[in-house]
């Protein structure tokens, strides 16, 4: 161990607290008391709360190897802020809890949270309150994001309806892909000290899946339009995984159009050297925290004006199931192949 790096035991857990959140700024007027009290003090008298939670684990949803502290601690913000965006909201406070196990130094606690709080930064969000345990295997993130939306304006799951249009934002499969790519760089470095990894022309698919960007600019790209999306989330999971989700909350069927899917060119060839279905990576390779939503017909000109906004199909009536037009007009039946914890391996 470097002699700079300082071992968490010497300071203790309230000793350790109070480094993390020293000078913590307070961004939000809703932010009336944050860390420093038995509960943080929130006031909102005129809109509707929102609340999420996502646990982040070491060798499950992250790896070292490639995944340094200050990315890992903005990426475990802004899958949260994601989450609050897609239900048409703003993004206040979070509590951010931790389970450190013995190997991990306060200088990496650190690097960790320097990441959550430019995510914050950047996103106007406060952090006002977790927790800290002892971990017996590596580390334990989980954060719980607040915010807020104007009230009886938030937009589920279950709203959509037949003939509605089916939306995405960005592109899709690049995070999917840059995690393939950081995987077969570990595995090549394997037993050779001086490796080094080869991302050249490939720099954007690492990007998106180890410092991610949550969509708020197209929450206040629709606002600004006056359009409000009858069902929205993120996509998370997987497009395949998460259309369906709105197809079962909203009790109708869809059909998107493989050719829209919208696909980055490295996307496409990393898809080729790794020998990949390119559409299979797009429908279900999950965390490209893009925006997954619908609206009504009579919007299609104005929501297919806003910059990175793309359609690719249409809600149908619940018979008539959830499918994909393949670009000689075969109709494949929809699976949620995307990403699911408790059946992928452990890293």
């Amino acid at each position: 161990m470097a002699e700079k790096e300082t071992e968490i035991s010497r300071l203790g857990e309230f000793g350790l607290i109070d480094r993390l959140t020293a000078d913590l700024p307070k961004t939000n007027a809703s932010t009336i008391r944050a860390v420093g009290d038995d509960a943080a003090v929130l006031r909102y008298p005129d809109t509707d709360i929102l609340v999420t939670t996502d646990l982040l684990l070491e060798g499950v949803h992250f790896d070292f190897t490639y995944m340094q502290p200050k990315l890992l601690g903005y990426k475990a913000a802004i899958v949260n802020f994601s989450d609050i965006y897609a239900m048409n909201g703003t993004p206040r406070q979070i509590t951010v809890s931790l389970g450190i196990s013995k190997r991990f130094t306060v200088e990496h606690i650190d690097q960790l949270y320097e990441g959550i709080r430019a995510a914050c930064e950047v996103y106007g969000v406060d952090i006002v309150g977790g927790d800290t345990s002892a971990s017996r295997q590596g580390l334990v993130i989980s954060i719980t994001c607040i915010g807020d939306v104007a009230r009886d304006r938030a937009v589920t799951r279950s709203g959509a309806k037949d003939t509605d249009l089916i939306c995405v934002t960005g592109d899709l499969g690049a995070a999917y892909m840059g995690l393939q790519l950081l995987e077969r760089e570990k595995a090549a470095s394997a037993g050779r000290p001086d490796f080094v990894p080869d991302f050249a022309g490939k720099e954007y698919l690492v990007e998106r899946q180890l410092h991610p960007q949550a969509r708020r600019d197209i929450v206040e790209a629709l606002a600004k339009e006056g359009i409000t999306p009858t069902a929205m989330m993120d996509i998370s999971d997987g497009l395949s995984s998460e259309l369906l989700h709105i197809c079962k909350a909203s009790q109708c069927g869809c059909r998107i159009y493989e050719e829209r899917i919208p696909i980055d060119y490295q996307t496409a060839i990393m898809a080729e050297e790794l020998n990949m279905n390119l559409v299979t990576a797009a429908l279900n390779g999950g965390e490209d925290y893009e925006q997954l939503f619908t609206v009504p017909l009579t919007d299609h000109d104005r929501v297919a004006a806003i910059p990175g906004v793309r359609i690719i199909g249409y809600i149908t009536k619940p018979d008539l199931g959830a499918a994909m037009v393949t670009r000689d007009g075969t109709e494949i039946p929809m699976q949620a192949q995307g990403w699911n914890a408790f059946t992928e391996p452990e890293k």
